[in-house]
C-alpha cells in the first residue's frame, strides 16, 4: 500500500516542508533507504546522512530543514516514525482465541475471559490468567503463578511457582522468571545450596526482552516496577528491588539484594557488585562496573564506576599513556645525561681540591 507524504503528515501531525504529493511505498532506515521510502532523522550527530540518503522522504525535527529534501516535521521524529510503521507493515496474524488443545491446564487453574493458550503450554494447577491475556505456545506457567489481564508472553517462557505478573506484561521468548536465586554457603569445602523459598512481583506495563532471567528472592520478593523496560539477556538476582519506569538495557547483570530506584538507566553491559543503591534518575553508561552505591541524578562510568566526568578525564590521560611513556623516557634520558655532567663536574671539583692541597 502507498501513501502520500501529505498523507502521512496528516497522520502523525507533521508539517510538509517540500512535495506532498510524493508516493511512499515502504519505510527503511537513513542509510540503507531507497526512492520510494521513508526515514527519519531525530539524532544531530546523523543530520550529514540526509545529504546522502536516497529516501523520498524524512521525518525530522521541526526546526530542520534540508535542501532539495521532502520533509515532514515534528516535534518527536523517533515516535512519529513508530506511528508510521503500521501504514506499511503487515501485522502478523493474531493468536488463536481460546486453548490449543495440546495445552495442559492444571486442576484448580482459573483462565479469564478471551484469553489465548498456544500450543504445548502448560499451566500449572491454581494459577490464573487475566483477562485477554495470550500465552504463546511452549510456555510453562508454573503452580500459583497469577498473571493479569491484556498481557503477552511470546513463545517458551517460563514462569515458577507462586509469582505475580501484572496487567499489559510483555514477555519476549526464552525468559525465564522466578528461577532459583544464586545461594550456596560453603561446609567443609562443600557448596551446599540454600533453599530460595520467596517470589517476584513483577508489576503493571513492564516489557522484559528475550532470555533475560529474573531470580526469586531467599526470602520475601524479588520486585521489578511498574512501567519499567528490560532489553535482551539480562540477569536480575535474588531479592533485587527496581523502581518505576526504569530501562536497563542488553547484558546489563544486576547482584543480589541491590536496590535500583525510580528512573533509573544501566546501559548496555553494565554490572553492579550486590547489596547498594542505585539512587532516582541515575544513569549507568555502558560496560561500567558498579561496586558502591550512586547517588540520586548522577551518571558514572569506567570500572570502578565513578563520575562520568572524572571517568572521562582518567580515560583520556589512559589514552594518551603512549605519549606519555615517551616522554618519560625523553626525560630519563635526559636526568641521565645531567647526572653524568654532573658526576664529572664533582670530580673535576674534587681533583681541583686535592691539587690545591698538594700546592
Amino acid at each position: 500500500m502507498s501513501r502520500t507524504v501529505k498523507e502521512i503528515a496528516k497522520h502523525i501531525h507533521g508539517k510538509v516542508v517540500g512535495d506532498g504529493n510524493v508516493e511512499i511505498k515502504s519505510l527503511s532506515g537513513i542509510k540503507e533507504a531507497q526512492p520510494g521510502d521513508i526515514t527519519f532523522v531525530a539524532n544531530s550527530k546523523y543530520f550529514p546522512l540526509v545529504e546522502k540518503t536516497k529516501a523520498s522522504a524524512i521525518i525530522c525535527p521541526e526546526d530542520f530543514t534540508a535542501e532539495g529534501q521532502t520533509l515532514i516535521q515534528t516535534g518527536n521524529p523517533s515516535l512519529s516514525f513508530a506511528k508510521v510503521v503500521p501504514l506499511f507493515m503487515e501485522e502478523p496474524p493474531p493468536p488463536a482465541p481460546g486453548i490449543h488443545p495440546t495445552a495442559i491446564i492444571g486442576p484448580g487453574a482459573v483462565l479469564g475471559k478471551d484469553i489465548s493458550v498456544g500450543p504445548y503450554t502448560v499451566i500449572e494447577r491454581e494459577a490464573r490468567i487475566g483477562d485477554r491475556t495470550i500465552i504463546g505456545s511452549h510456555c510453562f506457567i508454573g503452580y500459583r503463578v497469577s498473571v493479569g489481564q491484556d498481557s503477552l508472553f511470546y513463545p517458551n517462557v517460563s514462569v515458577r511457582e507462586r509469582v505475580t505478573i501484572g496487567n499489559r506484561v510483555i514477555v519476549h521468548c526464552g525468559t525465564v522468571i522466578g528461577s532459583d536465586g544464586f545461594g550456596f554457603v560453603n561446609i567443609d569445602g562443600r557448596h551446599e545450596k540454600i533453599p530460595q523459598v520467596g517470589t517476584v512481583d513483577v508489576c503493571d506495563d513492564v516489557e522484559i526482552g528475550a532470555n533475560v532471567t529474573i531470580d526469586r528472592a531467599r526470602f520475601d520478593k524479588t520486585v521489578i516496577g511498574a512501567g519499567t523496560k528490560i532489553d535482551n539477556l539480562v540477569q536480575i538476582a535474588h531479592n533485587v528491588r527496581i523502581g518505576e519506569h526504569c530501562l536497563i538495557v542488553a547484558q546489563v547483570g544486576i547482584s543480589g539484594s541491590d536496590i535500583i530506584e525510580d528512573r533509573v538507566i544501566l546501559a548496555g553491559q553494565a554490572g553492579l557488585a550486590g547489596h547498594l543503591t542505585v539512587g532516582e534518575g541515575a544513569v549507568v553508561a555502558a560496560q561500567a562496573g558498579v561496586v558502591s552505591s550512586i547517588p540520586p541524578h548522577t551518571m558514572v562510568s569506567g570500572y570502578p564506576a565513578k563520575p562520568h566526568q572524572t571517568a572521562k578525564r582518567i580515560n583520556a590521560c589512559v589514552q594518551r599513556l603512549p605519549v606519555y611513556i615517551k616522554k618519560i623516557s625523553e626525560l630519563q634520558k635526559q636526568v641521565d645525561a645531567l647526572q653524568t655532567q654532573l658526576n664529572r663536574l664533582s670530580q673535576q671539583f674534587k681533583n681541583n681540591e686535592r691539587f690545591q692541597d698538594d700546592a
